[in-house]
């Protein structure tokens, strides 16, 4: 058996009042465990890898620009974004990437393979990292917390996205307009807008996608299946970002702070949006026109009003709209649903538009100092 590495300073003894954690070695002799957390492995590339997530350490810099890491790999998947190389390419179509690792996940699609699963419910993927996030469902651990606030979570990328919320970095810029962003894979989505790739397509019908998560929500709308669930309620969702959004109806949580003022919220996307009031930026072009947007979904609708597409139907008539929040609208005079109420009389209406006007025609003296009201 090897002899452990020496873990002290050059005496072989610990220093006296030293304020960093000492490595902790396990009694085998074999096996590294973190000092800041109960990780543990054998292999010292690992744990010096996993040691920078808690020291913050990037020492792998990209020549091209400011991105800095603290895994090679990683590194060197980034400047391909400034080459456009894509090496990987999948045998069964035209899906080429930069990445070895996204190229084995794009194959499972193809083969419907899912080898990880959950040993705590049916949850089965074909991503390793996924089960890593859904275990953390059963346990609600967070193990990744932010330096700058209390914002915890159970995955290290999205701290690594909030953390930028504090310094309003966007190290990855696309090299054919000005859009910049602090999230890796928004760029990879974003590119396909000039690109119009959709290399992600459904084995069950026609749905083709340039977003892979959106493949795997798609995909159980075949299936009906609801992996994410709450452990307040019966809610349930096909989408773990939805069960993470949901849950914070229970918390009371809203870890997404704008820091131009004093807008929180508890879903990450709505912060990105809210912040591009401040900033002006229209990232979302359409490419019919010359709209611009900074809103994804506001893109959607957009576009809708050139192809004509209603996606949304109404459950109980033939009604359809190219736009959720008509639909919902819609509904509601199936249910006679009326949420919206005026603080001035006793008019209720289900359709937000038509307060407005109730206001503005019977109330116009106090419209502009009341808020609307929701029931």
């Amino acid at each position: 058996m090897k002899e452990a590495p020496d873990i002290w300073n050059d005496n072989s003894q610990p220093e006296a009042h030293s304020s960093e954690p000492q490595d902790k070695v396990s009694p085998a002799g074999s096996e590294k465990v973190c000092p800041f957390c109960e990780y543990r492995t054998s292999h010292s590339f690992y744990y010096s890898r996993h040691k920078r997530t808690h020291t913050g350490e990037k020492p792998f810099a990209c020549p091209d620009c400011d991105y800095k890491t603290a895994i090679s790999s990683d590194l060197s998947r980034h400047k391909r974004t400034h080459t456009g190389e894509k090496p990987f390419a999948c045998p069964d179509c035209d899906y080429k990437t930069a990445d070895p690792s996204a190229l084995s996940r794009h194959k499972r699609i193809h083969t419907g393979e899912k080898p990880f699963a959950c040993p705590d419910c049916d949850y089965k993927t074909a991503v390793s990292s996924a089960l890593s996030r859904h275990k953390r469902t059963h346990t609600g651990k967070k193990p990744f917390a932010c330096p700058d606030c209390d914002y915890k979570t159970a995955i290290s990328s999205d701290l690594s996205r909030h953390k930028r919320t504090h310094t309003g970095e966007k190290p990855f810029a696309c090299p054919d307009c000005d859009y910049k962003t602090a999230d890796p894979s928004a760029l990879s989505r974003h590119k396909r807008i000039h690109t119009g790739e959709m290399p992600f397509a459904c084995p069950d019908c026609d749905y083709k996608t340039a977003v892979s998560s959106a493949l795997s929500r798609h995909k159980r709308t075949h299936t009906g299946e609801k992996p994410y669930a709450c452990d307040k309620c019966d809610y349930r969702s096909a989408v773990s970002s939805h069960l993470v959004q949901h849950r914070r109806t229970h918390t009371g949580e809203k870890p997404f702070a704008c820091p131009d003022c004093d807008y929180k919220t508890a879903v990450s996307s709505d912060l990105t949006i809210h912040r591009r009031t401040h900033t002006g930026e229209k990232p979302y072009a359409c490419p019919y026109c010359d709209y611009r947007t900074g809103d994804t979904s506001t893109l959607s609708r957009h576009k809708r009003t050139h192809t004509g597409e209603k996606p949304y139907l109404c459950p109980q008539c033939s009604y359809r709209t190219g736009d959720t929040s008509r639909l919902t609208a819609h509904i509601r005079i199936h249910t006679a649903e009326k949420p919206y109420s005026c603080s001035d009389c006793s008019f209720k209406t289900g359709n937000r538009s038509q307060l407005h006007h109730h206001r503005k025609k019977f109330h116009s003296h106090t419209a502009a100092t009341h808020n609307l009201q929701i029931c």
